[in-house]
């Protein structure tokens, strides 16, 4: 259980936390392209791939310190139009505005960072950026400020909330999940990319700053943050895609190994209770049950009007009915995917409902050291 405090605020006195220091100093000064990095826990593979030929808007200094380890960004793109989205650790902004390209002039993207320098930045490009889109005036806002607390965001006013390899960063990921809780509305998502890691890490990793700023070193025990995930009121999680990443090296600089992988996660903010039959249940559980619910896709998102990918153990082709646990049906016919599907009502409880991995998915997965 992580017990230290964080101020309110970001904190620049000569009391800083030391690792805080080091990494605003690795991110604002020494970081100048992504080919900085020294480990391979970073790259911008993912989102080149999917949204190239927005990246091909962004101003060079914007692009050339991107990195991430995977892409948050929705692959249901048609959803984000005129959201209210928060990226967490937005850095330069390259994710913030790709999301405000997709959000379109009526969207609102919030960029949360605590290196001034990279805020400097994306700040800097908003007007331009703005332009080259067709907007009238810029979509996107840059803030000063911790992950763990955004105190720019109110409560219950944002619909998305997106962050890509930065949660790791944070001393107190319990902090980040429950501030992710607090801003978004009912039935708002979050779209996680991140460094999780198959053990406790040892302190040889731990107290490394620059393994720590690569993204390795601070990186949570899976089955530690899928319980603090939880906790923060998200108790059931979609895997999108899971990635090994290479630690030999690693392994042989501090003596200890470890297996890391890159993971998306997606969750979605589910409060309200929900009446079936003669028991009141509340809207997610921890794992998947049978209500005898089917699901169907409509085909009318426009970049898959064949075939949406939700997860891993979910491909919806249009027009098939699909079998789905509770959870999956409650994110279908309420989250922002609920104009694209059909889906049957709860009936009563059938038992435990086996979720597999769907059989051509179209993502990459690899075990890794990682467990599935």
């Amino acid at each position: 259980m992580e017990t230290d405090t964080l101020p309110r605020t970001p904190a620049r006195s000569a009391g800083e936390d030391p690792l805080r220091a080091h990494l605003r100093d690795f991110y604002g000064r020494r970081l100048r392209t992504s080919a900085d990095f020294e480990t391979a826990a970073c790259c911008t593979v993912a989102t080149a791939e999917s949204h190239g030929s927005v990246l091909e808007l962004l101003p060079t200094e914007v692009v050339s310190g991107y990195a991430g380890c995977g892409s948050p960004i929705p692959s249901d793109l048609v959803g984000l139009r005129g959201l209210t989205i928060l990226d967490l650790g937005c850095g330069r902004g390259a994710d913030v505005f790709v999301l405000a390209f997709y959000a379109g002039p009526r969207g609102r993207v919030i960029g949360v960072d605590m290196t001034p320098e990279q805020l400097a930045v994306a700040r800097r490009a908003a007007p331009e950026v703005a332009s080259r889109f067709g907007f009238p005036a810029p979509t996107t806002e840059f803030h000063e400020g911790l992950i763990e607390t955004c105190d720019a965001v109110p409560d219950r006013s944002v619909d998305l909330v997106v962050s890509n390899c930065v949660v790791n960063l944070s001393p107190r990921k319990d902090l980040v999940f429950g501030t992710i809780h607090r801003v978004l509305r009912e039935a708002g998502e979050w779209t996680l990319s991140d460094i999780v890691a198959d053990r406790r890490l040892p302190a040889s990793w731990r107290e490394d700053p620059d393994l720590v700023a690569e993204c390795l070193g601070n990186a949570a025990y899976e089955r530690d943050l899928r319980r603090t995930i939880a906790e923060a009121g998200f108790p059931y999680l979609w895997e999108v895609s899971r990635r090994a990443i290479p630690t030999e090296e690693v392994a042989k600089r501090t003596g200890d190994p470890a297996g890391c992988c890159s993971v998306v996660w997606r969750g979605v903010k589910l409060t309200r209770p929900e009446t079936i039959g003669a028991e009141s249940l509340p809207p997610l559980e921890p794992g998947c049950e049978d209500y005898g619910q089917i699901a169907t896709y409509r085909g009318t998102v426009p970049t898959a009007p064949a075939r949406l990918v939700l997860d891993r153990r979910h491909v919806f082709e249009r027009a098939r009915p699909v079998a789905v646990c509770r959870n999956t049906a409650n994110l279908l016919r309420l989250g922002r995917l609920a104009p694209h599907f059909d889906v049957t009502p709860a009936r009563r409880h059938f038992g435990p409902f086996s979720c597999v991995p769907a059989p051509t998915p179209a993502i990459e997965a690899t075990g890794g050291a990682c467990c599935p």
